[in-house]
């Protein structure tokens, strides 16, 4: 299901609301658990933690190494284990492989993509990416590799392709403190899928030049999971847009609270 392009909070709360029926009132899920993509890491979703922070959720961010796909869902399993209850789990665009892996943990009870993949087993988003290719895999040479194995987008094109709706500065400071990425990351195929037992929700960032917003769609429509659309939306949009992408994770802890309560 899908809903009409939106950017606030509330009208994202009101529209995914419509697809549950009526309940009685129940305290939302209160942990919550950000995973970040490839290149970037976990201070990028500081916007959205201070939104979530302050409407009393317990929000952790997962710091992965990105120097495997196997190391990176250990690293987000390390944060979950740390919860003290039901979890929700977050991930934005790789950080989508690592949390369908890593969301059949027992404290993981739904699922929110941000502009992210979502593999089935067997899948991998390299794969996946090249028969719904975006901008920047029809950009030649925009990703760089080190003689070791590491790859990182050409710092002159971070802010064009990743992040043009940040401002600037941020965007080419962001490009200069990239976390590289072993190459085999997006390339090794899931042993699980976790959106096919958890119940999940997914954000389209409506101009991303990263993932092609028609990939995005795919997964959460494979997924039946209620989606926005995000319109102008770069692939940073947890940043540039961190009202709705917060709407949709507190919108997504209220439903399963309510649920489970």
């Amino acid at each position: 299901m899908s809903f009409r392009h939106i950017c606030s909070a509330a009208i994202v709360a009101s529209s995914l609301a419509l697809i549950a029926p009526a309940a009685a009132v129940a305290e939302p899920i209160k942990n919550i658990v950000l995973v970040h993509g490839a290149w970037v890491d976990g201070s990028g979703w500081k916007p959205v933690y201070e939104i979530l922070t302050k409407k009393g959720f317990q929000v952790s961010m997962v710091q992965e190494p990105e120097t495997s796909f196997q190391d990176d869902v250990a690293a987000a399993k390390r944060v979950l284990d740390m919860q003290d209850g039901p979890t929700i789990l977050v991930g934005h665009s790789y950080g989508g492989s690592i949390i369908t892996e890593a969301g059949v943990h027992p404290k993981v009870v739904g699922l929110v993509y941000v502009a992210a993949h979502a593999p089935d087993v067997g899948e991998d988003e390299g794969e996946l990416g090249k028969k719904t290719p975006s901008v920047l895999a029809k950009t030649e040479g925009a990703i760089k590799v080190t003689p070791d194995g590491y790859t990182y987008l050409d710092p002159e094109l971070f802010p064009k392709l990743f992040a043009p709706d940040l401002q600037r500065e941020q965007a080419e400071f962001e490009s200069r403190s990239q976390v590289l990425a072993k190459a085999e990351v997006f390339n090794t195929p899931l042993t699980a899928a976790a959106w096919k037992t958890k119940p999940s929700w997914g954000i389209v960032a409506g101009n991303d030049q990263i993932i092609n917003p028609d990939l995005e769609r795919f997964y959460y429509e494979r997924a039946k999971a209620p989606f926005i659309v995000v319109d102008g939306a770069s692939h940073s949009v947890y940043e540039s847009h961190p009202q709705p992408v917060a709407g949709v994770i507190e919108e997504a802890a209220r439903q399963v609270g309510e649920k489970t309560n």
